[in-house]
């Protein structure tokens, strides 16, 4: 099956340290809904509402935007340390849109927070895009 351009890797040589295959926040609206995703970025908020019967919201954030994360309490007892102490994740889940909100329901949660320190390495060169450059 040929890729689709949704899903090729956005990652550029030289770019920040993006696992490969990501899709980023910005391109979230290309997929169709159910397809499986991945995507990475900073941990910007965790709630977990008492009303939520055990599901966590997790708004991560990325050079070109935020994106929403659903984790179900299965995904979160399977996923607890990273979706807990992560700073930086990678979610991979299905793509949901309801009235105009796009959700990434989390199967898989990766704590990518040492990635972090790459970023304070004396060779790490920032490629010069700003997000508002992105195709």
């Amino acid at each position: 099956m040929p890729l689709t351009d949704w899903m090729r890797p956005t990652a550029r040589p030289g770019g920040w340290p993006r696992p490969p295959s990501v899709l980023v926040a910005g391109r979230l609206d290309e997929p169709p809904a159910g397809a499986r995703v991945c995507v990475a970025g900073l941990v910007l908020v965790r709630q977990r509402p008492g009303t939520a019967k055990g599901v966590i919201f997790v708004t991560l954030e990325d050079e070109t935007g935020t994106c929403n994360v659903v984790v179900w309490a299965k995904v979160y007892e399977r996923f607890r340390r990273a979706v807990i102490a992560g700073r930086m994740l990678r979610v991979t889940g299905r793509l949901q849109r309801d009235a105009g909100v796009v959700h990434v329901v989390a199967e898989r949660i990766e704590d990518l927070s040492g990635m972090l320190d790459a970023l304070l390495h004396p060779e790490f060169r920032h490629d010069g895009v700003r997000a508002g450059d992105q195709p």
